[in-house]
């Protein structure tokens, strides 16, 4: 990427992006929510759009000459109808959690009970933590995985439904590596009269691609982000039913964003049209093969996989019940050969969550890079290595050399 006018004027920045640029070429990216953008996004996103002030939404703008930004917003906004099949989309929220947020305070009243997937069974924060605006101001009631299979308990989650009567039930995750019964959530939620959200922020991209099944057919309301395995820019969307679509837009503007950064939304217009496109959907089947890979391999080297398996792009990688290697310090041997990966907890984990006995592993940036099953196994013969060996430097520089050989095989933006 070349920086030219960047270097001439701010050297100093210019030459962190590079170091940056740097790492991420020279690393294997495993982290469960970053992935690579195409080049045409990057432009996009840098593009000559930013300069532009676009408060409202197409059509009833404040400032004036927005007519080509109109064009690019609904563009944008007519890509992610046909990707999702869904009846109305918005395509400003700054994020997930802005997004989520959105929902909360235009369809719910402050007190409103919302059951949850509870965030230590892997649900997002932004749902119900105690530290997030969801707890302060509504009623959160948690519901879990069953602790012996690993398995969402849908039988347990509807007992809870119809016990607690919940204004509103949410379908969503940051680290569950099953499919979810979207037609069952459907079914709890209308026996209880409630709304039903799906948070697809990581599988997003998955459906797209129709390899995991679609809820937007089932749910009053789904939101998402459009990085993670959607592989577009930083940015979130949220679609809905056509009676929800006013209130939706009215929670975005103006109750809690301003004017919106239509540079990024162009950003997610290429990505939308590349999604479309028959090479997104290869691309995804190949991201579910390199996970199961992934995780067949580290089992045949007697590491532990939550569920026993993946039906999609991630898993949890028992490092301390297998290997005897806590969470954090498995992190800490993965950071120095270059696997990007993080420690993370899983229901009914008894470590503390700043250093709990697991690790989080995902295939879909490596799988951007080119990187096949073959690649795979290779990955988890490299991790299993290198936790094992968290404190032997030798063994690990080894590994290193083996990560930056895969690199240059498979260049990030060649």
């Amino acid at each position: 990427m070349e920086l030219t006018h960047l270097q001439k004027q701010d050297e100093q920045l210019a030459n962190l992006i590079k170091n940056e640029t740097q790492r991420q070429e020279m690393e294997i990216e495993m982290i469960a929510s970053e992935n690579y953008v195409s080049q045409a996004v990057l432009e996009a996103n840098g593009s000559i759009l930013t300069n532009k002030y676009s408060e409202w939404y197409p059509g009833r703008r404040y400032y004036g000459w927005c007519g080509i930004i109109d064009e690019v917003e609904t563009l944008a906004i007519h890509r992610a109808k046909e990707l999702f099949w869904a009846e109305h989309v918005n395509v400003q929220p700054l994020s997930g959690s802005p997004a989520n947020m959105a929902v909360y305070m235009w369809l719910l009243q402050p007190g409103d009970k919302v059951l949850w997937f509870s965030l230590d069974q892997w649900g997002h924060l932004s749902h119900g933590h105690p530290m997030n605006f969801s707890w302060i101001l509504y009623e959160i009631v948690p519901y879990f995985l069953d602790k012996e299979t690993e398995l969402m308990d849908m039988d347990a989650l509807e007992k809870i439904a119809l016990e607690t009567k919940p204004k509103m039930i949410i379908a969503g995750f940051s680290a569950y590596s099953r499919d979810l019964d979207w037609k069952r959530f459907r079914k709890i939620a209308d026996a209880c009269d409630a709304i039903l959200l799906a948070d697809i922020a990581h599988i997003a991209g998955l459906i797209a691609a129709g390899i995991i099944e679609n809820p937007v057919p089932y749910c009053d309301v789904v939101t998402s982000t459009t990085h993670k395995t959607l592989r577009w820019p930083r940015w979130g969307i949220i679609m809905c039913r056509e009676k929800y679509a006013k209130a939706i837009d009215r929670a975005v503007f103006p109750w809690l964003q301003w004017w919106p950064h239509e540079n990024l939304i162009a950003g997610k217009a290429v990505a939308f049209w590349e999604a479309l496109k028959p090479e997104f959907k290869e691309y995804q089947i190949q991201v579910v093969k390199n996970a199961q890979t992934l995780a067949m391999k580290l089992q045949d080297a007697g590491v532990k996989i939550v569920s026993g398996w993946t039906d999609n792009h991630l898993m949890l990688v028992d490092t301390f019940g297998s290997l005897w290697v806590s969470g954090k310090d498995a992190e800490h041997a993965l950071e120095k050969v270059g696997l990007s990966a993080n420690k993370n907890m899983v229901p009914y984990d008894t470590r503390p969550p700043m250093d709990p006995s697991w690790i989080r592993l995902w295939t879909p940036a490596a799988t951007t890079r080119g990187m096949r099953e073959e690649q795979m196994e290779e990955i988890a013969d490299i991790f299993v290595l290198a936790v094992n060996n968290h404190d032997n430097e030798s063994v690990l520089d080894e590994q290193r050399k083996r990560v930056i050989a895969l690199c240059k095989d498979f260049p990030l933006y060649a």
